[in-house]
């Protein structure tokens, strides 16, 4: 029998945004956190006809409320339900939220000494770049990333937005925020967690980095081990169309690729010398366009050739794919992401009964929708007694004892 999720009962206030502060967000309450989004006030929130959800998808099990923070009473709002939670997630450019009133460390951990801000940026806060606009594209550009990824003799490219915005930027900030909830457990304190997708970005890449000084990354993109430039290491076309991976590096890998294309097996001084690879990955490109890729999946599956078929998205919600959670915890797991047997307590799905669309879609959040609830569940407090809506925002009554 497992026990809840680690951050059961943690309460978090995340500012809407998009990508790595929404993704920070949706992790936290995976494991067991109650999030709340605070949206734009928009006419319309927290009515029986509420606007239209925004375009962030990343929701899973979180609840909003819309408040105007331009206002005074808006912001009243905010600074009186800061005592009441433990994580603050800005996802915002540096001076937003200074500018509303609502400072980290000269506010809201005043009002709060325990508070964790969690702030996300995609530029260092402290460098040249710290006051311009940008996209995924340019923080891994400027971490030194984007220049390792592409093929020979090709401009760099763009691995959609998943290094900087997610892995370097929402799971680096999701993994700061626990940090500081653990420190917290000994100090007492909490602190403000800066994360930012240039830093980020650049600390996934520490082993290219490191590999750039000896053998394993010395070249040109393209031109190593594994960025493409290694026969036994990429992906080749097969007869249908489709893709197969290889990534046959040790020996004894590289001859069950060999022997399950049909191909004779070179010396490993012949496979090391790179003046045969050209030659070598034309002989491998033809061996699989000779097969379709289920063809191949039936030669190389159960084998140790590291050779495995390039599934697409939809194909692996087709085949019932069940999205699981980031990591296993076997005693404290997170909540079931794939629906399931709501009694069932299998640590490897998760706990609970899941959510709608099983990790596959999300309908988004409208603005106000199910917040009002959470601020009751909260600290108690009533829509006309402790606020009122404005405009379509919450916001603190004149006089009112929050």
């Amino acid at each position: 029998m497992s026990s809840p999720p680690p951050l059961t009962g943690i309460r978090v206030l995340e500012f809407a945004g998009l990508a790595p502060g929404p993704f920070a967000g949706m992790l936290l309450a995976d494991f067991g956190a109650t999030v709340l989004r605070i949206d734009r006030a928009s006419p319309g929130a927290h009515t029986s006809f509420p606007p239209p959800a925004t375009e962030d998808q990343l929701v899973r099990r979180k609840s909003s409320i819309a408040v105007n923070i331009k206002r005074a009473a808006g912001v009243a709002l905010i600074k009186a339900l800061i005592p009441h939670v433990d994580v603050v997630i800005d996802p915002f450019r540096p001076g937003v939220l200074e500018k509303a009133g609502l400072g980290p460390e000269n506010v809201l951990m005043k009002l709060n000494p325990r508070l964790v801000v969690g702030r996300m940026t995609g530029f260092r806060r402290d460098g040249k770049y710290s006051a311009m606009a940008g996209h995924d594209i340019n923080y891994i550009a400027v971490s030194g990333v984007l220049s390792m990824l592409g093929r020979k003799g090709e401009k760099p490219y763009p691995p959609g937005n998943i290094l900087g915005d997610f892995a370097g930027g929402g799971a680096m900030c999701f993994l700061g925020i626990v940090l500081a909830l653990l420190g917290r457990e000994m100090t007492g304190q909490g602190q403000v967690v800066e994360a930012n997708m240039v830093d980020g970005s650049a600390y996934l890449a520490t082993m290219p980095r490191f590999g750039t000084k000896g053998e394993i990354w010395r070249r040109p993109r393209g031109e190593n081990m594994l960025d493409g430039g290694a026969p036994w290491y990429g992906t080749y076309k097969t007869k249908d169309g489709k893709y197969f991976a290889i990534g046959a590096i040790e020996p004894q890998f590289f001859a069950a690729l060999m022997k399950g294309l049909n191909l004779p097996t070179p010396s490993e001084s012949d496979r090391w010398n790179r003046a045969n690879w050209p030659a070598l990955t034309r002989q491998i490109e033809q061996a699989f366009k000779s097969k379709s890729r289920t063809e191949w999946e039936a030669v190389f599956d159960g084998t140790d050739a590291c050779a495995t078929p390039v599934l697409t998205q939809s194909e692996l919600e087709e085949q019932g794919f069940d999205q699981r959670p980031v990591v296993t915890l076997k005693s404290t797991p997170s909540l079931a992401i794939s629906k399931g047997d709501p009694d069932s307590r299998e640590p490897s799905t998760g706990q609970g009964e899941g959510v709608e669309g099983d990790g596959w879609d999300a309908e988004g959040l409208r603005p106000g929708s199910g917040g009002e609830e959470v601020v009751e569940r909260w600290v108690g407090w009533r829509r006309g007694r402790n606020y009122v809506i404005n405009d379509g925002g919450l916001e603190r009554t004149e006089g009112s004892k929050l």
